[in-house]
């Protein structure tokens, strides 16, 4: 179902938005080597209590989920590609780590995700960083009143494969608002000028998810960490946006 977004209620989420923004500004300054994932989560969700939201992902829990996610962010090491949940473990000089964050403000939710390296990373590392945020960029520019789902999905793939990159299919952009995943998935590959079409007021959270080799998934044993099949590093770049008359408006950034 699609759900289309009053000037009120993005408001509310461009809120929601900024406080997301302003948690995973303050995590990527503490991403360092012998960080734990924990500290991370622990700071997280100190700010969005602070800034008077709660954390999106704590305890929620999708229809399929084995039990309701127990951590306020995701942070996913190297080849975890989403859903990483933050323990004990540090961080270590070269690897590359995906932090997703949410926040409900108000009864609006904001998704966003950035991909940080630890220290010195390999060339490699950062080129697979640096693709996937230019898939974000082209998702981004895609979301126009009048384009159509498939476009969105066609300009991430226009990007990221002739680089020799995969895009993951299983896990989607999607539809967010009152709900994290509200009404719809959003395949991040696709074909132009098919699928749904984008109309003022809907609003999504983008979020290519891009492998260094195969795009296949499986979930870990804790039955949330989705990783590579191949053991081959992923990255990952959110926004949460808003169709508009003109460009997509992001609604998670500061300022």
């Amino acid at each position: 179902m699609i759900v289309l977004k009053t000037a009120q209620e993005i408001a509310l989420m461009r809120q929601a938005g900024r406080i997301v923004a302003t948690v995973l500004a303050e995590l990527k300054e503490r991403v360092a080597p012998g960080v734990s994932l924990i500290e991370l989560d622990r700071l997280a969700e100190k700010i969005i209590l602070q800034c008077g939201a709660t954390p999106s992902f704590k305890n929620y829990a999708p229809n399929g989920a084995p039990y309701p996610f127990p951590a306020s962010i995701c942070a996913s090491v190297d080849d975890e590609v989403v859903h990483g949940i933050p323990g004990h473990r540090r961080l270590k000089e070269g690897e590359i780590v995906k932090l997703d964050v949410g926040a409900m403000y108000k009864g609006y939710h904001a998704d966003s995700a950035i991909t940080v390296g630890v220290g010195r990373i390999s060339a490699r590392a950062q080129r697979l960083m640096q693709v996937t945020q230019e898939c974000l960029n082209a998702a981004i520019a895609a979301a126009r009143k009048g384009n159509r789902f498939g476009d969105i999905g066609a300009a991430i793939q226009g990007v990221a494969e002739p680089r020799g990159y995969s895009v993951v299919r299983e896990y989607t952009s999607h539809g967010v608002g009152r709900e994290l995943h509200e009404g719809f998935g959003l395949p991040n590959a696709g074909q132009a000028e098919h699928g749904m079409l984008l109309r003022p007021g809907l609003t999504i959270a983008l979020e290519p998810m891009i492998n260094e080799g195969r795009a296949e998934t499986k979930v870990k044993k804790d039955g949330w960490t989705v990783v590579t099949v191949d053991g081959k590093l992923s990255a990952q770049f959110e926004h949460t946006v808003a169709i508009t008359d003109g460009e997509a408006e992001i609604l998670t950034k500061l300022g």
